[in-house]
């Protein structure tokens, strides 16, 4: 049976007619809302490409259901900041960070996440668990060493 939910991306309201409530907010905002920005890796809560940030906590929105967020707010990397100045993007941009870059949307999202909580440097690191296949910890640790 068809469900409609309201949720708040990015500052701006949004209503959603899913057939199945707990249809995960990944493909909510991907297929419904045409946000491409947030991957899907594993789709397990493992991998942290998909993480958003929902009522400022990191959240693995593969496994999220959009039943379990109604009515929350909801920031994406494409609203993470409208001209790419938020302090990780231009720390990822300064220690040149993405490879190939899938998963980078993700790792953003997840140090933004630890930044509101409070967290600089090593501390948003010990709380940083997303997977990079390139491997680009290096400059990730880098990138974050300097928030």
């Amino acid at each position: 049976m068809p469900a409609t939910f309201t949720i708040n991306v990015n500052g701006q309201n949004r209503t959603v007619t899913v057939n199945n409530p707990a249809m995960p907010l990944l493909w909510v905002l991907r297929d419904l809302l045409n946000l491409t920005g947030t991957k899907y890796g594993c789709g397990q809560n493992g991998c942290g490409a998909c993480t958003v940030i929902a009522n400022n906590q990191a959240i693995r929105s593969c496994i999220t259901e959009i039943q379990s967020v109604a009515g929350q707010n909801i920031i994406t990397i494409e609203g993470l900041s409208p001209t790419a100045s938020h302090p990780a993007q231009l720390a990822w941009v300064t220690f040149q960070v993405p490879q190939c870059g899938y998963c980078q949307s993700g790792q953003l999202m997840s140090v933004a996440a630890s930044i509101l909580a409070g967290n600089h440097g090593a501390n948003i690191a010990a709380q940083v668990h997303n997977i990079c296949i390139c491997g680009t910890y290096s400059r990730i640790q880098q990138a974050i060493s300097t928030l």
